[in-house]
């Protein structure tokens, strides 16, 4: 092949990255390219080449998908937040569907797979409760806020303030702070210094209480004329519930600092997932779309067909989200987490709902199960496993076969690593019976995906 970097090239796309890069092939070799769907032609001009495979950027589309849309946010192709917005929504979630499906059929060595239909949204616009914006300075030397390009650190502002897929309420909080920065001269953090004092604006909304957080990340112990700040805050027309301050003077792109500075209010933010309700704090992890977690939830909970005797283990619980839907109808709940402060937050909301039947463990699952099973008999019926993208570790799923539950329900945020371990418990005892993915991200490339197993 003797293409070389800005050569221009044609190429059809016929397949989509984890990512929802376009994927098309020349004389056997590999192009990805952003921006290009399944189904496009179009001219490519090369960027970098490895050994099997390249990168290209899309010069311009020469004949269109059937499912290319136009984009309804004008920085949909340089910001890094969206991947597929020129897609159209139901092309979107046959993608999800097939990726699922494909991984199933091809990691997990699945010959018959008991896929359900996808479970997509309504309006696949404005579903996140939480956004993180950047903060900046511009051309013209005043403050800034947007998101990242594609894997890099450059900003693009957003336009109008406004990304279609948070809150109403967003534009209007940004609003108030970049002005409130321009007047009291307060700068914004600059990377490559490690200098300048407002690094991101946190922004959070309980989407059945309509309360707001604001939470401003600083390179600093204080943030000058605070009181004026929430003060203009105050004055918006809305629920301004929580206002407070997080210190990060890391060179870090870990974006909280662990240190919180409240300034007013309870300090958190209240929202229900079905009739649970959640306290989310600035450092609380909350699934940031609401109406599709009650989905998912409610998905995991049907797979898991309890009938109220059940002892159910939650591996990788969190703040206890599943562990407290499932107690609604179990006998006996056990959620298992490694990170202590998300366990605090897990009793917490139990006890604020009145949960009696859950108990929590910090550690991992692998030595915390075998230790009940062995010091006090607790056997487990179901296991749910909601693991990272990285999936189950080896020692956690030899501890499940070890268990022996009736039933495993696995919620997966990948589905490439739930294939693999699915086909580790297939080969040790079980089968697959139901499997159902859920839209969580509409206009990205992740999908989440639940699936139930049976031991034979």
């Amino acid at each position: 092949m003797d293409i070389k970097k800005n050569d221009k090239f044609v190429i059809t796309i016929e397949d989509m990255s984890e990512d929802g890069a376009g994927i098309g092939k020349l004389d056997g070799y590999i192009w990805f390219v952003k921006d290009a769907l399944i189904g496009d032609v179009i001219e490519a001009s090369a960027m970098k080449m490895k050994k099997n495979y390249g990168f290209a950027r899309l010069v311009k589309v020469l004949e269109p998908a059937p499912g290319r849309v136009e984009a309804k946010c004008p920085v949909a192709r340089a910001c890094g937040g969206c991947q597929m917005q020129e897609l159209d929504y139901a092309e979107q979630l046959k993608f999800k569907e097939n990726k699922v499906y494909n991984h199933l059929k091809r990691i997990g060595g699945m010959e018959e797979i008991p896929m359900e239909p996808i479970i997509g949204m309504e309006d696949p616009w404005r579903y996140r409760n939480k956004a993180q914006f950047p903060i900046g300075t511009g051309k013209d030397g005043q403050p800034i806020a947007g998101f990242y390009a594609g894997r890099t650190h450059s900003l693009i502002p957003v336009p109008e303030l406004d990304c279609l897929l948070g809150c109403e309420e967003n534009k209007d909080l940004l609003r108030v702070i970049l002005d409130f920065m321009k007047e009291f001269k307060i700068s914004a953090y600059d990377e490559n210094l490690h200098k300048g004092l407002v690094r991101h604006a946190l922004l959070r909304k309980g989407f059945s209480s309509n309360e707001l957080m604001v939470c401003l990340v600083i390179n600093g112990n204080k943030l000058p004329y605070a009181e004026q700040l929430v003060e203009r805050l105050l004055k918006l027309p809305m629920n301004v519930a929580s206002i407070s301050l997080s210190v990060n003077k890391e060179k870090t792109n870990v974006i909280m600092g662990t240190e919180i500075i409240n300034l007013y209010g309870p300090g958190y933010i209240t929202d229900k997932i079905g009739n649970i309700e959640y306290r989310i704090s600035p450092l609380s992890f909350y699934q940031v779309n609401p109406v599709q977690t009650e989905r998912l939830y409610g998905t995991a909970m049907e797979f898991a067909d309890l009938s109220g005797g059940e002892t159910v283990w939650d591996l990788y619980c969190g703040i206890g989200t599943i562990s407290s839907f499932l107690a609604q109808k179990a006998g006996k709940v056990y959620g298992v987490e490694i990170i202590p402060e998300a366990i605090d937050d897990a009793r917490a909301n139990a006890e604020r709902n009145g949960i009696k039947n859950v108990e929590f463990f910090v550690g991992k699952a692998e030595e915390v199960l075998p230790e009940q099973y062995e010091k006090n008999q607790v056997y487990a019926d179901v296991i749910v496993v909601d693991p990272p993208r990285k999936g189950c570790d080896s020692v956690c799923l030899d501890t499940i076969l070890k268990m022996a539950p009736k039933k495993v329900v696995y919620v997966s945020c990948d589905s490439s690593t739930l294939a693999r371990d699915i086909k580790y418990l297939c080969e040790n005892g079980y089968e697959v019976k139901r499997v159902r993915p859920v839209d969580m991200f509409p206009m990205s490339g992740h999908v989440e995906t639940v699936a139930r197993l049976d031991r034979k």
